[in-house]
């Protein structure tokens, strides 16, 4: 909300009521119009979440500012409770309010999903598959499949979106992604599925003329020695390195930087650092004159592959996207068919 404006908060009740697809009004509803207006406060609702101001996001809506005021007023009386509280330089959401966003964001979603499929009835497959991917999976797995997939279905546009397991699984809980591939190395959640493609063992990397390149095997002790670069947002790769130096019965290293994997990887060009990556990423590394430092013990060895949302409605293009990826990783990737839109 913009500071300027006045903002009365509906006082909660004890205990809320429940969150409801139709408005308790006493009316019939005959025609449908609980539900539409029932839609309409939704989405004016998720306008405010993502702009965190009343003002911003009646102006993405073109309607006016008291309008959607009223509309949130309306959809918070309706529910019972606060969604919102007023800061200085906006909104931002209550308890209650978080919990109906997770919410609101899949129905947003599926409904979405929902329309792509009724359009794809008619004109063919069309819409955004959206698929979040650690780096190893964006530079080495994933190419193949995109490329298949983008052949056999032209109209879906695909948004690879890069990060970590920290970043990439609440987004797809919030349902703003619709896949995600990385490691596997996190809690299991009833609302998702986990499913294991491949084993993915991380080496120890440094510059050609790091002390430790070309000198052997070298000890935990030594690896402990010099600073090391993590990426940012990173936590179970960091929780990785210490878990290897506390195995060993010594201090974890210094954490100079955390960063991406393009600045690891200029970093690492610049001076003796230390940082860890996947094995199947060596070649790239190689090509910017970084090399792997052999080791005693095993630094990281997990299980990776794809996590997505349990549903009873699977939308085709993700369905297609995962069957390319399983044939891919299992060395036998579905044939190119001729791209439709080369024919005359």
């Amino acid at each position: 909300m913009a500071p300027n404006q006045p903002y009365r908060r509906v006082p909660s009740q004890s205990p809320p009521k429940p969150v409801s697809l139709q408005v308790n009004s006493g009316l019939r509803p005959s025609s449908g119009s609980q539900n539409l207006m029932q839609s309409r406060s939704l989405r004016h609702f998720l306008a405010v979440v993502e702009k965190r101001n009343i003002t911003a996001a009646a102006d993405s809506l073109n309607i006016s500012q008291p309008a959607l005021t009223r509309s949130i007023r309306q959809l918070e009386k309706t529910i019972g409770v606060d969604l919102f509280e007023r800061l200085p330089t906006g909104v931002v959401l209550t308890r209650h309010g978080e919990v109906l966003a997770q919410r609101a964001k899949l129905m947003d979603l599926e409904y979405k999903h929902a329309l792509a499929e009724i359009k794809a009835l008619e004109q063919g497959l069309t819409g955004t598959l959206q698929i979040g991917a650690g780096p190893v999976w964006i530079t080495d797995i994933l190419p193949a499949a995109v490329a298949q997939f983008s052949a056999q279905f032209p109209r879906v546009k695909i948004r690879l979106i890069s990060g970590t397991i920290d970043t990439l699984v609440p987004a797809l809980m919030a349902g703003d992604l619709d896949i995600v591939c990385s490691t596997l190395a996190f809690p299991s959640q009833p609302e998702i599925v986990m499913e294991p493609l491949i084993n993915i063992r991380h080496s120890v990397i440094a510059r050609a003329s790091h002390p430790l390149a070309n000198r052997g095997m070298a000890t935990a002790q030594d690896l402990a020695t010099y600073p090391w670069l993590v990426l940012a947002n990173d936590n179970v790769g960091t929780s990785r390195i210490s878990s290897y130096f506390v195995a060993n019965g010594i201090e974890p290293p210094t954490i100079a930087v955390e960063t991406t994997s393009i600045g690891i990887i200029k970093i690492l060009e610049k001076g003796d650092f230390l940082a860890h990556i996947p094995e199947r990423m060596l070649s790239d590394a190689n090509k910017f004159g970084l090399l792997s430092i052999p080791h005693e013990g095993t630094f990281w060895e997990s299980e990776a592959g794809m996590t997505y949302r349990r549903t009873n409605r699977p939308v085709r293009a993700a369905e297609s996207f995962k069957t390319m990826l399983r044939q891919s990783l299992a060395g036998n990737p579905p044939k190119t068919p001729e791209n439709p839109r080369r024919k005359r």
